[in-house]
């Protein structure tokens, strides 16, 4: 049984629609097929959220008859037959009576608002399977609000999931395609809630590793994970395999096609994650599975809104304990670290969220002394294989980078990841630079590279 999730802008349209029916049924085998909200559908939620939250009442209704505007020309091209259509018709009436409900609530709080969003996927779900249904198809919709469940730390149950799910599965054996909601899911106290923007991804891979998947497939609108951001390099290709560790890191470091949780639950459970592109079916996109081929460096990608955190030990030489005291600070806030170097009396960190650096910044002046930070930075991330045998890696990095500032290097910390610091503003200039270096130089070098 096989996994396939496909997103916003792969169910955005009706004929989108047609086309992922067309692709589920090519072929005989039993899939579960995970859907996104229709492409704009949970900002247009949001929207009303804020709408709801200040109370401006007209802007709500006016948002509110957009969006169902939008839904009801959406159903009369999905759906042909009177009984499809009527069918159709009905699951938006009934969703958008909720909307009108839930939106009506005050105060409107972030119960509400999670209620409120969860339609999304509520209503893309529900008008596939009546497609399929009008087609005939042999299918069935499961709601992920009965098997997706997270903690008190908001992490995913996979137990519960597991058991949940594989009962459901059971008493409905006879059924080709189960369609399910992405993103959406209940706390321990039962409420709706969400595995964050991006979680369809992580449900697919929730899904895969319970059930034990012999493959997930993402499917989006590009060729697969490529080794470097196409919307800025001038030269990119799609990747056509990696491994868990790199796959984890290029998506937590900004490559965009994959959510950065995706990769964790499959690669516990062993489950292949094949990256597909809807456009171009036939395409074999990125395999992402514990083997890759042994090309050294595979991609590079950029992680921007990053601030860097410069803090100096007032004890000076053999300051033990130093640095311990300094990610408890961390931790009590809640705050990542994605780098840090180090020196004697020296600890250079970076985060991506600076919304209790002030009350982090006042805790570290206890015990340190602190530059100015740095704002608006960006990590950059190369990706490969660089195990310690491996030779004059770093030197073809720094090579690459001669004209632009490095305020940060991390190396030897994975074998999978070198990380450097620039400000934001060389972005551009240091992607297109390593672009060059580390891929069409080191081949036009060897006479064996032929752009794509």
């Amino acid at each position: 049984m096989q996994v396939w999730k496909f997103g916003g802008t792969s169910v955005g349209k009706p004929e989108r629609m047609h086309s992922i029916r067309n692709l589920i049924t090519a072929d005989s085998g039993r899939k579960i097929v995970v859907l996104s909200a229709l492409s704009g559908t949970t900002n247009s939620l949001l929207s009303m959220g804020e709408s709801a939250k200040s109370g401006n009442e007209e802007e709500l209704a006016g948002k509110i008859a957009e969006l169902r505007a939008h839904y009801d020309a959406f159903v009369k091209e999905l759906l042909v037959s009177p009984e499809g259509l009527a069918n159709g018709q009905q699951i938006v009436e009934k969703e958008f009576s909720f909307i009108q409900s839930v939106t009506s609530i005050r105060p409107f709080t972030l119960k509400q608002e999670k209620e409120l969003v969860a339609q999304g996927e509520l209503m893309s779900t529900q008008l596939f399977q009546a497609y399929l249904e009008e087609q005939g198809e042999s299918s069935v919709l499961l709601p992920a609000l009965e098997f997706m469940l997270i903690d008190a730390d908001n992490e995913p149950v996979l137990s519960h999931t597991e058991e949940a799910l594989g009962q459901m599965l059971l008493q409905h054996a006879d059924k080709q395609l189960v369609i399910t909601q992405g993103f959406i899911c209940r706390n321990p106290r039962g409420e709706v809630d969400n595995l964050k923007r991006g979680g369809s991804d992580y449900t697919a891979s929730l899904i895969g590793g319970a059930i034990r998947a012999e493959e997930i497939q993402i499917w989006t609108d590009i060729d697969g994970m490529h080794n470097n951001d196409p919307r800025i390099v001038r030269k990119t290709f799609p990747i056509r395999e990696l491994t868990f560790e790199e796959a984890a890191e290029l998506a937590y470091f900004g490559a965009k096609i994959l959510h950065p949780s995706t990769i964790t639950p499959a690669k516990l459970r062993g489950v292949p994650v094949r990256l597909k592109n809807t456009m171009e079916p036939e395409a074999f996109g990125t395999l992402i599975a514990t083997k890759s081929s042994d090309r050294e460096i595979k991609a590079i990608a950029a992680k921007d809104g990053i601030t860097a955190v410069y803090i100096h030990s007032t004890r000076m030489l053999n300051a033990y304990g130093f640095l311990r005291r300094v990610f408890e600070v961390f931790e009590k806030y809640k705050t990542p670290v994605d780098m840090i170097t180090t020196s004697e009396i020296s600890v250079s960190v970076t985060i991506d969220n600076p919304e209790n650096l002030e009350a982090i910044s006042a805790e570290l002046r206890q015990f340190a002394d602190l530059e100015d930070h740095d704002y608006n930075q960006t990590i950059i991330c190369i990706v490969g294989n660089f195990s310690a045998d491996k030779e004059g890696v770093a030197l073809k990095v720094l090579e690459a980078m001669k004209n632009i500032p490095i305020r940060m290097i991390s190396y030897g910390g994975s074998e999978h990841n070198i990380s450097i610091l620039v400000d934001g503003k060389f972005k551009a200039d240091a992607l297109n630079a390593l672009n060059e270096r580390l891929f069409y130089y080191e081949d036009a070098m060897k006479g064996i590279f032929t752009a794509p």
